[in-house]
């Protein structure tokens, strides 16, 4: 065999085995639930995001770190099996504020969102992401008393581990987002300890519940106090309304007295004198008198009138 012959030959192979190498690591596929960070002699070049089939240049210039867009579980200070709490570890134990000692474990929901940072800024992201977790929940519990762990104010300490997180993780750089911080069991060291613990839930709770009921009693009290207000004032109004009426009908029928009073005053003066008695005396008979103390001779006027109305029914 000639040189050119090893030659050409050598050169062959090492085309075949440039090709073989591209078939092999020359593409990748990235699914839709996937980023994929593509990486050239070490240093990510391009973050890919869409879905589909992509090609590269072969191993060893570049190689792509294919990794998740879902949503990762953290689990501090417990393990767990089928669901449920089974061991508490070391980092659960932890002095609160008051002094006082109990076991604490979270969940912590998380996302990769910066694959170069997530892959280069650290050796391992997730022990870096676990040891801040720690970190953040027992500065949080250090700083509560005992009794807000254990009762009312455990949302008011997640929301606290979950800013103190995000703060050290802004500074640590490791790309990667939390989405959701979960106290899960918060216990004491001894049975003892924690049926005291009980009896002050259940206290605490049987006030709130006779807060509530007082609480709405009073409601119901001031609801029918507001219908009683609006019903007299309803009242007060048409009382009101109804004097003012009647107000103004004294007025027309005195304006309407008046103008008769103007036109002839006495015999108006002496209407008002017998309707006055009228009203004053309804049952009592009426004579009108002359000047001399004598009853005009053809009243009383009622008497007559009686006689009348006898003869019109005898004749009947």
């Amino acid at each position: 065999m000639t040189v050119k012959q090893l030659i050409v030959s050598f050169v062959s192979l090492i085309g075949v085995a440039i090709l073989a190498l591209f078939l092999a690591t020359g593409w990748y596929i990235v699914d839709e639930s996937e980023q994929a960070a593509l990486i050239t002699f070490g240093k990510v070049d391009e973050t890919i995001t869409e879905p589909g089939l992509k090609f590269k240049m072969p191993w060893p210039i570049q190689r792509v770190e294919i990794l998740s867009r879902g949503t990762y579980n953290l689990q501090v200070g417990y393990k767990e099996e089928d669901g449920e709490v089974v061991e508490f570890t070391r980092e659960a134990k932890m002095i609160t504020g008051d002094e006082n000692i109990l076991f604490a474990d979270l969940a912590v929901q998380w996302r990769i969102t910066d694959p170069e940072q997530y892959l280069y800024s650290s050796v391992d992201a997730r022990e870096v992401l676990y040891n801040a977790t720690s970190s953040a929940l027992r500065t949080v519990i250090g700083s509560t008393t005992i009794d807000d762990v254990l009762t009312d104010k455990r949302p008011e300490v997640e929301a606290q581990v979950f800013e103190n997180l995000i703060e050290l993780l802004e500074i640590y750089q490791i790309g990667i987002s939390i989405q959701d911080v979960k106290l899960q069991d918060v216990e004491l060291p001894t049975e003892e300890v924690r049926r005291a613990f009980i009896e002050v839930t259940d206290a605490r709770e049987e006030r709130l519940t006779k807060i509530n009921e007082a609480t709405r009693y009073r409601n119901q009290q001031m609801n029918e106090v507001e219908g009683e207000k609006d019903a007299i004032i309803s009242r007060a109004e048409g009382t009101r309304a109804e004097r003012i009426e009647r107000a103004r009908g004294d007025v027309a029928r005195f304006d309407a007295l008046y103008n008769e009073y103007v036109v002839n005053p006495d015999v108006t003066r002496q209407r008002l004198v017998l309707e006055t008695l009228e009203n004053v005396l309804p049952d009592t008979e009426i004579y009108i008198m002359d000047s001399n103390s004598d009853t005009v001779s053809y009243l009383p006027i009622r008497p007559l009138e009686r006689g009348q109305s006898s003869a019109e029914g005898g004749s009947n």
